[in-house]
């Protein structure tokens, strides 16, 4: 028998002789339970993958390794879905000179999400199989073996939806989305950095952060990268980034809230603006967009076969809107709010599709945001003490990104610190570091898990977590 990939509990070898036609078997050594691959072997068999069975391979015959996604028997043939992360094929097996009543009887009853070892000829499909990703040919099964997984633990374990064709393509999709951040930036001149995530002060100034013991005082987890990419600036980096873990204690039991999440972090000098950092961190995201569209079409139209949604929309260059040119759009749909309120959620959604509708894009920059609103370090407007050089960009009307002008004068960092109440004690190390001449820089910081789970019209957060943490979620 064949050997697979692995084996689970629960299915037990029925013996020979309880079926009484066992003795005119003729294809008993085709199929069976294999026995468990402990590396006693190396055959010298070659596994195809199965996104390569195309009618180039017409014909040939393949060994092929994949999980049962689906079983139907029918009279003498049972047909068969076997998958293999995003992409799947029909198997069949029927009896014939390879395959006997018993083998067709035993693969119907192989139980779903089974690891097999399948070997069988490829044929070119009479008709397109609706269904599958390799819709122009089928396997016509000679010999097969199965490798079982217990069912039963399949719902209450996050691995078995990581097999799914749907998780497979987000992953993938997601992966794209951190090399095409590290591409674009690189070719900008940007050098990639690794932050502290135990630090000794609240990143932002806030309570939000959660405490670890630390020897015999006490720590916090990073909310973000954000004082050492400006560290960096002062060190004469010039341009940095960062992809790595942002831990945020917030109660928020929401579609788009995580307590843990990939940050990734941009941080850059300017000659005399910082529009000249927001047109950067922009195209940067233009040029995740159009990568994605270019080199992951597979894994958009397989999450849009169980997710459908519009394909993302954008704008070269990027649209960007002064804060108070959208909350006149929001009161002119009727919502009530004043000057220096920041945006609710289901404001932002409202304005979102009020963008669409206008201007037709998906993806947008609100600038000029309410100094009261926020963090210390951000430089107030000189033409508005009560604006800010700060931005939110924003993909199909939830925020992805914040970012601003960071102050870069220790005098004025100090008297910002001071009326948010912060500890200077704790911040000193901070605030020292631009005592020694920093250039005038921006930046800001986007979640991965949100870019996700925004470009592919997802609805909900946890969809783009490989293995989430929320305030009610500590495990897998």
């Amino acid at each position: 028998m064949p050997s697979a990939a692995s084996r689970g509990q629960g299915h037990d070898r029925r013996p020979e002789n309880e079926d009484s036609s066992a003795a005119d078997d003729y294809a008993k050594e085709r199929y069976g339970v294999s026995s468990m691959i402990q590396s006693q072997e190396k055959p010298d068999r070659v596994l195809v993958r199965i996104k390569d069975l195309t009618l180039e391979k017409a014909d040939q015959e393949v060994w092929v390794r994949g999980r049962i996604h689906t079983s139907r028997a029918k009279g003498k043939q049972c047909f068969l879905v076997l998958r293999q992360q995003q992409f799947n094929i029909q198997a069949l097996v029927a009896v014939g000179q390879h395959a006997s009543k018993q083998m067709v009887k035993f693969a119907a009853n192989i139980t779903k999400e089974s690891i097999v070892d399948v070997e069988g000829v490829v044929r070119k499909a009479f008709q397109k199989v609706g269904g599958c990703t390799q819709q122009d040919v089928e396997l016509h099964v000679q010999r097969d073996g199965r490798a079982t997984v217990n069912q039963d633990t399949r719902l209450d374990n996050r691995i078995i939806d990581l097999r799914t064709s749907t998780s497979q393509a987000i992953f993938c999709l997601q992966s794209g989305v951190c090399q095409l951040f590290r591409e674009t930036l690189i070719r900008k001149g940007f050098v990639e950095i690794q932050t502290p995530k135990i630090i000794s002060a609240a990143s932002e100034g806030g309570a939000n952060v959660f405490t670890v013991s630390y020897f015999k005082t006490s720590a916090y987890l990073a909310q973000s990268p954000q004082l050492y990419k400006q560290m960096c600036i002062c060190a004469d980096f010039d341009k940095v980034f960062c992809v790595g873990p942002v831990f945020r204690a917030e109660d928020s039991n929401t579609h788009r809230h995580l307590t843990e999440f990939v940050g990734l972090d941009i941080e850059m000098a300017f000659n005399y603006h910082y529009h000249e950092v927001v047109d950067e961190i922009a195209d940067t995201l233009v040029q995740i967009f159009k990568g994605l569209q270019e080199r992951f079409q597979t894994e958009i139209q397989t999450v849009g076969k169980q997710f459908p949604c519009e394909p993302f929309k954008f704008l070269e260059p990027t649209l960007r809107l002064e804060y108070q040119e959208g909350v006149a759009m929001l009161r002119e749909a009727g919502v009530e709010m004043g000057d220096e309120e920041d945006l609710s959620t289901p404001n932002e959604k409202l304005l979102g599709r009020l963008v669409k509708e206008k201007y037709d894009t998906d993806f947008y920059i609100l600038d000029k945001y309410p100094l009261a609103v926020r963090p210390f370090y951000t430089m107030p407007d000189p033409a508005n003490p009560k604006s800010s050089n700060s931005y939110d960009m924003f993909m199909r009307g939830e925020e992805i990104l914040s970012g601003a002008q960071r102050i870069h004068d220790p005098q004025l960092l100090t008297e910002r610190a001071k009326h948010h109440g912060i500890d200077l004690e704790k911040i000193k190390a901070y605030i020292d570091s631009f005592r020694f001449g920093a250039p005038p820089h921006a930046g800001g910081g986007i979640g991965l898990e949100r870019v996700t789970m925004l470009f592919l019209g997802l609805h909900n957060v946890r969809q783009t977590s490989m293995f989430p943490r929320d305030p009610k979620r500590l495990t897998p």
